[in-house]
């Protein structure tokens, strides 16, 4: 008779938080390095990324996993697609921020859960529930509402949230460590970063790596808060249901959206509060379904099984 395994998957939920409260306050570290253009500052992040992946895959002995993953040429085009989606995000998102578009970073990862249950239905065949495509069309009526006052930044959020959601559902089908995967990707971008790099070095500004010993570290320490919360989402992302993981996305434009009204000063617009307003409204029905639905799930797992005669 076979024994049931009782070896348990560790959580991915310690690593979900901690991803998602690092890029929640990401936008305070990113005011430290807002003379620097957002194209060479992706560039730098790339750079000294790499050196922080290889220290860790050195650690943990990973290297015969590297070079597997490097000879499978499947997994080889899903990575040139993931980094080439990640970096777009980070160009996205750090200029957004730099032009002090923080409600409408904000908003993109707040849609982000939602556009990840269309993307998992199209791309995955997965069904939606009735609660679920009612949440999708209460935040396209969000989506909807910034038409009226702010089109001009919409492309940001919908850019944000479906870069981000095609990079996770390619790194969760994909069968490749967090620390392998990652620096496969930082090194499929290393080549690209280095021109743009030579590029801005050669230019009338220079390279802002020589503005001044403060603004250089503050970049180099971009390696580090670059190479960890992608660590801890990828590890998440493989051990949590995608749903789940969604949710905890939350706890990130939340973050975001708190500095806005505080640190960053930044005014709501009518069509933005509109727009937040009915996110939100998506989000709970969202919530509410995810919640409903494991209820009913745990019940059937806790039912005892018909006595044998």
């Amino acid at each position: 008779m076979t024994q049931p395994d009782n070896t348990r998957q560790p959580s991915g939920l310690p690593a979900a938080i901690g991803a998602y409260t690092i890029w929640g306050i990401l936008p305070l570290y990113l005011l430290l390095v807002q003379s620097v253009p957002a194209l060479e500052f992706v560039a730098w992040r790339v750079f000294f990324t790499l050196p922080v992946c290889f220290v860790i895959i050195t650690f943990r002995r990973q290297y015969k996993e590297l070079f597997a993953t490097i000879s499978n040429r499947k997994a080889m085009l899903v990575l040139v697609a993931s980094s080439t989606l990640i970096a777009s995000n980070w160009v996205i998102y750090i200029w957004a921020i730099q032009r002090g578009e923080i409600y409408a970073a904000s908003l993109g990862y707040y849609i982000n859960p939602l556009a990840n249950v269309l993307l998992g239905t199209i791309l995955l065949g997965e069904r939606l529930t009735r609660l679920q495509w009612l949440a999708v069309a209460i935040a396209t009526a969000g989506i909807s509402a910034l038409l009226s006052g702010a089109l001009t930044t919409l492309w940001i959020s919908l850019a944000l949230a479906l870069s981000f959601g095609s990079y996770g559902i390619l790194r969760k089908r994909l069968d490749v460590g967090a620390v392998p995967g990652l620096t496969i990707e930082t090194l499929l971008l290393l080549l690209p970063s280095i021109a743009i790099l030579v590029f801005y070095a050669t230019g009338p500004n220079g390279t802002s790596m020589a503005v001044s010993w403060t603004l250089s570290l503050s970049i180099m320490i971009g390696g580090v808060i670059t190479a960890i919360p992608l660590l801890m989402f990828a590890i998440a992302a493989r051990r949590m249901d995608y749903s789940t993981l969604g949710f905890i996305q939350f706890l990130a434009p939340s973050l975001v959206f708190i500095l806005g009204l505080t640190l960053f000063d930044q005014e709501l617009q009518t069509s933005q509060i509109v727009a937040f307003t009915l996110i939100w409204i998506a989000i709970a029905v969202f919530i509410w379904d995810q919640l409903k639905r494991r209820g009913v799930e745990e019940k059937v797992v806790s039912k005892p099984p018909p006595p044998i005669d």
